[in-house]
């Protein structure tokens, strides 16, 4: 994909609503779209991984075109492809979703009067033949023979609205921007449900492919009480119970809207599955008995939660619900959807700002202000509210400790603590990445990377003075604060170990100045069993990335053959890893063996680009594929884990479409990794969720290889 072809990236990051240096726009919730337009008007449309969108979109190609049949030179656009309401404006992705595979124009706006019709929209005063969808711009990548990028964001929107200001047709908008307070523009997004803003430095240059901190996110929560009308069995070795099974009153009837399975603490899962037993019941309290994930336990609805979540769904679920805490000052009878009021003014038409208005609060938490809060509270004060994981407060903290160079003690979720030290010290001297942004990301993104070490032996990589200086490696556990565990792990020396899984661990380990997580791939109670092996693609010195994508397609290719997955994630470094499930009960060397087999047969088929050489001098220009990381006692660092390497990388999950695609493997940093797990979701998810791989079919596959060469 050409590099010019790739839209830059926001980060999901706090900015401040009043500021002259930055530009607010609403974020759009649609189709990241980049607009090609060739002389004489021949258009093409591209998605963010590279899909081309021209034909899913006939009406906004046939608008480009038309527009564009007069220019003589290339014009490159980023935008958004919106779904429209009854009134023309911009609505949510899911009113999207009927339109993506539809060819026929006419088509498409029966499909989009159809479906508008079918909402809770106020009468349209549009004419029936209002357009479905529309192409909204907010920048300028390229027109004729001049390249936008490298110029300022001020200087490529005056560029854009002299180019596209008036184009004539309602599918072809601008964004709608604001120059230096957005707080209009947030109480408006408050108002109107969106999903949020973007806020854009105004000189910032446009980084194609790139995540970005000059471009940030602002999200918008929402969070209301909900009836607790049971709770799921706990999946693996989660205690308590899974979820909490939610509902809303509507008359007499208790209706379902979703379950809640984050934003616990172990001590809170206690907590609430204490109040849960006694109200267990063997009657469902809902409308109509929900489906769920795993086996229901029902309870009389008597409790009621707060649950901070983005938005309700199109069939009246809540999408990205957490935990916040229980209330006692509500009655469950009580408890109803709560709707935002609809405005009458336009989405896109908000000028400034009233000078006596109060601003909004920047923090989701504090939307609600006035109403009393849940009673889980942090015992660092009085009145701070705890969100789990305890995200913000304690990044607040640490922000603090840092600024003012000193030592301190961090109040963890649960009312626990955990002494730091030096937060100021630098770790990456290139980026002036600190212990604190180290810190900082780990708080981020312990929700993805616990999971991933939860219940495994931990060895440690410490760098105490940065990436700049010698590293040591330790397995024996020092002595650790209580609350951080350790075990003696059988069949090996008997020393003491950190054992993965909850945060004050991985943040005591982040004190240590571990900047991995590198865990086992097996588990403390069967440390003789793996429940993964793993293929690690090692570059030889000089060799390209695509080379290491190469060779992880081929990989992918053989395991296909074997009807197994593979499951991606970049180093964090230079190479690539490959991880496959295992059966329950498998030996290391069974993992072991099916690597090396499957590792044999790419290097046959590609011996060019490809080796099991272990001598760094005999695989010359080549990529390594190494199998011994699969051994009892070795690690690699975890999906999710920060690296020690120049450019401050994430060890991060992929799909693999992305890895046909081709990207940037340093574009997934400690700054910008935690914006693109909350995005992308757990795709480590499903290495967890496979039932492993047919060991039996890998030694049938590599007899037929050994045949088929032998014969020729």
């Amino acid at each position: 994909m050409h590099p010019l072809l790739q839209p830059m990236l926001a980060s999901l990051a706090e900015a401040p609503l009043d500021d002259p240096q930055l530009v607010y726009e609403p974020k759009y919730d649609g189709i990241r779209a980049i607009a090609e337009i060739a002389p004489k008007g021949r258009v093409r449309l591209w998605s963010r991984l590279g899909n081309e969108k021209t034909r899913q979109f006939p009406e906004i190609t046939a608008a480009l075109e038309t527009w564009a049949r007069t220019r003589n030179e290339l014009l490159v656009l980023d935008g958004e492809i919106v779904a429209l309401d009854g009134t023309g404006e911009p609505t949510g992705f899911q009113q999207l979703q009927g339109r993506i595979h539809v060819i026929d124009p006419d088509a498409s706006r029966a499909a989009g009067r159809s479906r508008t019709s079918r909402t809770s929209l106020p009468p349209s005063p549009a004419s029936p033949s209002s357009p479905a969808v529309a192409f909204i711009a907010f920048d300028l990548l390229r027109n004729g023979r001049t390249d936008f990028r490298d110029r300022p964001l001020v200087e490529r929107r005056a560029a854009l609205e002299r180019v596209f200001g008036r184009t004539g047709s309602p599918l072809l908008r601008l964004s709608h921007i604001v120059r230096g307070d957005g707080r209009a523009l947030f109480k408006q997004a408050m108002e109107r449900g969106w999903e949020g803003l973007i806020a854009k430095h105004a000189l910032s240059l446009y980084k194609s492919g790139k995540r970005s901190p000059d471009w940030r996110k602002l999200k918008i929560l929402r969070e209301q009480e909900f009836v607790v009308g049971g709770w799921t069995e706990p999946r693996q070795m989660r205690a308590y119970f899974g979820a909490l099974l939610l509902g809303v009153y509507e008359g007499k009837d208790l209706v379902y809207v979703g379950h809640s399975g984050t934003g616990f603490t172990e001590r809170e899962l206690a907590r609430v599955m204490k109040r849960l037993e006694p109200l267990e019941t063997n009657e469902c309290p809902f409308r109509s008995r929900p489906k769920t994930n795993e086996r229901p336990h029902w309870v009389r609805p008597e409790l009621v939660v707060q649950i901070r979540f983005t938005e309700w769904t199109a069939d009246a679920k809540l999408r990205h619900p957490v935990y916040l805490g229980l209330r006692d000052d509500k009655k469950p009878t009580g408890v109803t959807r709560e709707e935002l009021v609809p405005v009458r003014s336009s989405a896109l038409g908000v000028h400034g700002s009233d000078a006596g208005r109060q601003a909004p609060t920047r923090n989701a938490e504090r939307v609600n202000a006035e109403r009393k809060t849940p009673e889980r509270r942090t015992r660092s004060g009085p009145g701070i509210l705890n969100p789990e994981p305890g995200t913000q407060m304690l990044l607040d903290q640490l922000a603090e400790l840092e600024k003012a160079r000193r030592d301190g003690v961090l109040a963890l979720p649960g009312g626990d603590r955990l002494s730091v030290t030096n937060l100021h010290k630098v770790f990456w001297p290139k980026q002036k990445l600190t212990k604190g942004d180290l810190f900082r990301y780990y708080v981020r993104a312990a929700p993805f990377v616990l999971p991933a070490v939860t219940d495994r032996p931990l060895v440690m990589k410490r760098f105490p003075n940065g990436i700049a200086a010698a590293p040591f490696y330790q397995h024996r556990a020092p002595e650790v604060p209580p609350g951080v565990r350790t075990q003696v792990v059988s069949g090996v020396e008997k020393r003491p170990q950190i054992v993965g899984g909850d945060l004050k661990t991985l943040l005591y380990m982040t004190q240590l100045a571990a900047i991995s997580q590198d865990p086992w791939f097996s588990r403390v109670d069967h440390p003789e069993f793996a429940d993964y092996a793993a293929f690690d693609l090692d570059p030889a010195e000089g060799v390209a990335f695509p080379r290491v994508l190469d060779v992880a397609r081929w990989i992918r290719d053989e395991l296909d053959m074997l009807g197994a997955i593979g499951v991606p994630k970049t180093s964090g470094s230079d190479g690539l890893h490959i991880y496959i499930p295992l059966p329950p009960g498998t030996p290391y060397d069974a993992g072991l063996l099916y690597c090396q087999i499957v590792a044999t047969v790419v290097v046959q088929k590609h011996s060019k680009v490809a080796t099991i050489e272990r001598s760094v001098a005999a695989r010359g220009t080549r990529v390594y594929i190494d199998c011994l990381q699969n051994v009892p006692g070795k690690t690699l660092a975890t999906a999710y884990s920060a690296r020690a390497s120049a450019y401050a990388g994430v060890s991060t999950p992929l799909g693999w479409q992305e890895i046909d695609a081709g990207f940037d493997r340093t574009a997934f940093t400690i700054e910008t990794a935690p914006s693109r797990f909350e995005e992308a979701g757990d795709l480590w998810a499903s290495l967890k969720k496979s039932k492993g791989v047919d060991l039996e079919r890998v030694t049938r596959y590599a007899r037929k290889v050994r045949s088929r060469k032998s014969e020729v």
